[in-house]
C-alpha cells in the first residue's frame, strides 16, 4: 500500500505522541543530550482537533503512522507545534509533504505571523523550515535552578493572587496582558486551560490593577506566565516560589 497523507483523527493522537517522543529522543541522544522527551496525554492536541481540525495531519503506510504534523492558529499567529517523522522513515520526503499541508493551513487562516520552535542543532529540520520561508530568529534557553537560589534574588511580593474565572471581564484582562506582553492573543490557550481540571490559574493584582497571570498544574509545573511589564516578573515569580 502506498504512502498516504490524511487529516488526523482522535484515535491517532496517542500513537502520534509516541512517535513524537521517540523522534525527539532519537535526535537528542544522537547529539549527546540523552533522553529529553516523555509521553503525556495528548489533551491539547485533542482540543485543537476539535477546535480546528485542519491543523492536524498524519502520514501512514499500510495503516502504520510514519509522520505527524500539528499546527494551530490563535489571533494573528499560526504556530507549528509539532512536525515529526519516524527516524527510520526519514529521507522519503514525508516531512516536506507534511510541511506543505501545514502551510496550507496557515494560508487559509490568513494569520499575519508564522512561528515555530525547534532545536538549533537539528540542521535537517532547520533546512526544511528555511526552504519554506521560516528563518531562525530568537534563541530560547533551558534554565534550571534550585528554588532557594531563585528566591534569594526576588523582591517580596506586593501582589494579590485572584483565581482566574471565565467571565468576560477576566478574559478582557487576560487579553490586555497578552497584548502588552507578547503582542498577540492567547484566547485559545485560556479557553483550554480554564477547562483543564489539573490546572489552576491566577491573576496577579495590585489593588484593582492586574499586572499579570500564571497557570500552575497539579504536578507543580508553572506556565504559561505573563506580565504586562518586565519589572513585575520578579514579584510574580515570588508568589510561586515563596
Amino acid at each position: 500500500m502506498s504512502l498516504v497523507y490524511r487529516p488526523a483523527r482522535a484515535q491517532d493522537l496517542a500513537t502520534a505522541d509516541a512517535l513524537v517522543v521517540a523522534s525527539i529522543n532519537d535526535l537528542t541522544t544522537r547529539h549527546g543530550f540523552g533522553l529529553m522527551a516523555t509521553s503525556s496525554a495528548p489533551n491539547f492536541q485533542l482540543f485543537s482537533l476539535k477546535d480546528d481540525p485542519d491543523g492536524l495531519w498524519v502520514a501512514e503506510d499500510d495503516g502504520e503512522l510514519l509522520g505527524f504534523a500539528w499546527s494551530w492558529v490563535c489571533g494573528d499567529v499560526w504556530f507549528l507545534a509539532q512536525l515529526f517523522v519516524d527516524p527510520a522513515q526519514q529521507g522519503r520526503g514525508i516531512g516536506n509533504e507534511l510541511m506543505k499541508l501545514s502551510l496550507e493551513h496557515a494560508r487559509k487562516s490568513t494569520a499575519a505571523h508564522k512561528v515555530l520552535i525547534t532545536f538549533t542543532f537539528n540542521r535537517v529540520s532547520q533546512g526544511l523550515y528555511i526552504r519554506h520561508g521560516l528563518f531562525p530568529r530568537m534563541p530560547i534557553y533551558f534554565l534550571r535552578a534550585a528554588r532557594e537560589r531563585v528566591i534569594e534574588g526576588l523582591p517580596e511580593p506586593a501582589l494579590q493572587s485572584i483565581p482566574i474565572d471565565g467571565s468576560a471581564a477576566t478574559l478582557e484582562r487576560l487579553a490586555e496582558i497578552d497584548s502588552r506582553a507578547i503582542g498577540v492573543s492567547r484566547e485559545k490557550h485560556h479557553r483550554y486551560l480554564l477547562d483543564d481540571p489539573a490546572t489552576t490559574g491566577v491573576l496577579f493584582c495590585a489593588g484593582n490593577d492586574c499586572l499579570g497571570y500564571s497557570y500552575v498544574r497539579s504536578s507543580g509545573h508553572i506556565g504559561p506566565l505573563a506580565v504586562r511589564e518586565v519589572d513585575d516578573l520578579g514579584m510574580s515569580l515570588r508568589r510561586h516560589c515563596g
